[in-house]
């Protein structure tokens, strides 16, 4: 850990507050999600179809894999600070693109530039790991996902109000406001955290299999990834469920994702309060229990044959909760194997969380279509969860040898 002094508003000499970095992880989300009801409108207004409007999402979710890995390095090598300027540079023109797009290829060309904002996600996770050791650093990032995670409930409902009331354009008309903001904060509040940077690119490429070697941080990697992997599941097998499943009306269904989300943000406060006195393994197994409540209790409606839809749908607020704690943790541990490549670590950690997310959303909706029944859901969580548990049995094994051996 580098020796950073205590950080204070608007003052670049120091690390950045944490309202900055709140505000530089939620961006991405906004930027996710703002825009998704005017989907409908959007397609009408640039007169093609439907499913070649939906790549605004598919593209963006694609650039934001390839650029968690790259983002790291650049970061490492350059430092946090330059890089994010950058980023948030690019986003709010991509973003000014979006608005004044004349047809829908312009506007995806710069959708996909808009990706590039997932550099205050990647980089917040960096900064706090350059301030603070490991267990200290799982509750400032759960304190700061915590914030990203209440985005994804409430932008939704101002992007249809904006919509509504001014049109399609008024949700990039917020991001542009909101990433100039955030441009300011940036420039005014980050000061540079990461001091200790390889002299070249070549340097830093030599230093990878320092950490690609580590067994700590694939085994942090694998927990993060199937943690990730139920939530997408979740994403992509829930509106399916509802809809033709339960015959839930849309705004039925966005509450129970509200209560999935809800208990994202409560995981996040029980990391943010407890880590630092827990330790990131503890918390790390704490979780992954509580994320097997969700299948079994999932499965158990089923087979009890409960009719509504709370009893299948409260069983995921375990699953949120549980991500809540394992994620910052899971995070934490990665960034903690190597702290000089902290930025790497996160970009290639994100990358594969999302990789592997994408991967299972896609199964699941691919299952369900074939079966009419929330169990194919059910199998996917419940084989993630297994193996999330495997995991995190597999890192504490490799932390108890390493207090015997000191060998990673």
């Amino acid at each position: 850990m580098n020796h950073l002094p205590a950080p204070r508003i608007f003052d670049r000499t120091t690390p950045p507050h944490m309202t900055t970095l709140i505000m530089l992880s939620s961006i991405g989300a906004l930027s996710m999600t703002l825009f998704l009801p005017s989907l409908p409108n959007m397609t009408e207004y640039f007169g093609t179809d439907y499913a070649i409007m939906q790549l605004s999402v598919a593209a963006y979710l694609f650039m934001n894999g390839i650029l968690h890995i790259v983002i790291g390095p650049l970061a490492d090598r350059f430092g946090r600070r330059p890089v994010t300027l950058t980023a948030c540079l690019l986003f709010l023109l991509a973003t000014l693109g979006c608005i004044l797009s004349p047809n829908v290829e312009i506007f995806l060309a710069f959708r996909m530039v808009q990706a590039v904002i997932v550099t205050g996600l990647v980089l917040s996770r960096a900064i706090v790991r350059d301030m603070v050791p490991q267990d200290h650093a799982a509750s400032m990032i759960g304190y700061v996902t915590m914030g990203m995670a209440m985005v994804p409930m409430i932008a939704p409902m101002i992007g249809g109000l904006l919509d509504e009331f001014f049109g399609w354009q008024a949700s990039f008309a917020l991001l542009l406001v909101s990433g100039t903001i955030i441009l300011f904060f940036v420039w005014f509040d980050q000061g540079e955290t990461a001091i200790n940077r390889a002299p070249s690119f070549r340097q830093q490429f030599r230093e990878y299999p320092e950490l690609f070697r580590s067994r700590r941080f694939w085994g942090y990697t694998a927990i993060a990834g199937f943690a990730a992997g139920n939530f997408f599941a979740f994403l992509g097998g829930v509106p399916f469920i509802g809809s033709e499943i339960y015959r839930l009306p849309p705004s039925t269904l966005g509450f129970y994702f509200g209560l999935t989300a809800f208990g994202y943000v409560l995981g996040n406060f029980v990391s943010g309060r407890w880590s630092f006195r827990l330790g990131t393994t503890r918390m790390l197994l704490i979780g992954a229990l509580v994320m097997v409540i969700c299948p079994i209790g999932a499965a158990s409606s089923q087979f009890l044959e409960i009719e509504h839809p709370f009893g299948f749908f409260v069983f995921f607020v375990f699953m949120g909760i549980a991500n809540g704690i394992v994620m910052p943790n899971a995070t934490a541990g990665m960034l903690s194997v190597r702290p000089h490549l902290a930025g790497t670590a996160s970009g290639v950690g994100g990358a594969m969380s999302i990789v592997a997310g994408s991967g299972v959303s896609a199964l699941a909706g691919i299952l369900l279509s074939a079966h009419h029944s929330p169990m194919p859901l059910i199998m996917i969580v419940s084989v993630c969860v297994m193996f999330c548990l495997l995991s995190t049995f597999y890192v504490l094994r490799i932390e108890q040898q390493i207090r015997w051996t000191n060998m990673d």
